[in-house]
């Protein structure tokens, strides 16, 4: 009988153990799942000048021109790279923006937009975005080529942006 008891002590210790680690193992899961993502405090850049204006291409033929202002590039401790953007149509009407990108969660997002007076208009919405589109959706393009690569930052500096832009993306 005694063997017996000595079994079950054993299997309740073994139980015990199990039980200790599962919680400790949830714990840890939630703890980490708890520490949410902080976005730092934004500034908005000096209005894109000319001289500073980086093109990158999107798609195989468009008549539109896509140009980042290579001033305005930077990549924050949250991680999202931040870029002043100016879309040119083939008639010359221009929209400026100053965007953010997530590279580990595809998203991007809007902080402000260009007037005409060269001055910021603070962007209504501040939600953030799933980047999601055709090859010819120039988020897509820059998350893609540019400035992500599965789902990691793949440029780790302003600098270091402006040369995968200026070399046409990312060399795989």
């Amino acid at each position: 009988m005694s063997r017996v008891l000595k079994t079950l002590r054993w299997f309740s210790a073994f139980a015990l153990a199990i039980t200790s680690v599962h919680s400790l193992a949830e714990g840890f899961d939630k703890e980490f799942e708890e520490k949410s993502w902080a976005e730092i405090e934004v500034q908005l850049p000096t209005f894109p000048e000319k001289g500073n204006l980086i093109p990158f291409r999107v798609g195989a033929i468009s008549d539109t021109k896509y140009l980042i202002d290579g001033n305005s590039l930077s990549v924050g401790a949250d991680g999202v790279i931040r870029y002043a953007l100016v879309v040119v149509s083939s008639e010359g009407a221009q929209n400026i923006s100053y965007e953010g990108m997530r590279c580990a969660t595809a998203e991007r997002r809007f902080y402000a937009f260009g007037r005409s007076d060269k001055t910021w208009s603070k962007a209504r919405s501040n939600q953030w975005v799933k980047i999601q589109g055709s090859s010819n959706n120039h988020h897509v393009e820059l998350y893609f080529n540019h400035f992500c690569s599965a789902g990691i930052t793949s440029v780790t500096s302003a600098e270091d942006a402006r040369r995968v832009l200026r070399n046409g993306g990312i060399s795989r």
